[in-house]
């Protein structure tokens, strides 16, 4: 018989990479030994200390257990990237927390950052899923065809997904939306992981069986 595979999803983590490194020996632990894979929500850069080494984590993390690790892009991925092809754009992604990565890469500007990180970028996808839940970084729109096929929609959306209490046939889970209130949002037709790490508190993932696709168990760190 072969055992169950747990999949772990982690919330936005904009550049903290020491709650990143915790939170992945907690889920190592937890895990112990048992077929896992890691799915991240977006949203690695920015605001935080650190983006530099976040990305450094996740890509290493991909090198080795390339089956086995998702790497979605977040609006502030897509706000980097969008610096690089549009006029003005600069001005609004440094705002949104860019300067921090910037002092991260040792960069100038966004050109400085090296070339094979923002190809890694370029290449993120904005949606996984599997037989029971759907992964984006933040949501679908109610009334579209799913999932959802718009990107923006993929990487931006807030209403009306956090209030429809919308059926998408899946369990959707998601962050974008920090929550400040020291945990996740648990819905009945989707999970939100943003618990806010870069606002001063924690960093989460959340467990997922094939039982369910509500998860099984929240794991972070700091612990709530």
């Amino acid at each position: 018989m072969t055992a169950e595979t747990l999949t772990y999803a982690i919330g936005d983590i904009h550049g903290c990479a020491d709650l990143l490194d915790a939170l992945l020996e907690r889920i190592d632990a937890h895990a112990a030994g048992r077929t896992r894979k890691l799915v991240f929500l977006g949203d690695y850069i920015d605001r935080g200390p650190d983006s530099a080494r976040v990305i450094e984590t996740l890509r290493k993390l991909q090198w080795r257990e390339p089956d086995d690790v998702v790497c979605l892009m977040g609006n502030h991925e897509a706000m980097l990237l969008k610096t690089l092809q549009e006029p003005g754009a600069l001005d609004h992604w440094r705002v949104n927390g860019g300067d921090a990565t910037l002092t991260s890469f040792d960069a100038a500007g966004p050109e400085e950052i090296p070339g094979d990180v923002l190809d890694w970028i370029e290449g993120l996808p904005t949606l996984h899923s599997d037989d029971l839940r759907w992964y984006v970084h933040a949501g679908f729109r109610p009334d579209a065809e799913v999932p959802d096929p718009d990107p923006e929609s993929r990487l931006w959306m807030r209403e009306p997904f956090l209030s429809a209490e919308h059926d998408f046939g899946r369990h959707v889970v998601h962050g974008h939306t920090p929550q400040t209130r020291g945990g996740p949002e648990l819905k009945r037709f989707r999970t939100n992981l943003d618990t806010g790490a870069v606002y001063g508190n924690a960093l989460s993932a959340g467990v997922f069986s094939g039982q369910q696709g509500r998860p099984t168990e929240i794991l972070s760190v700091p612990d709530r």
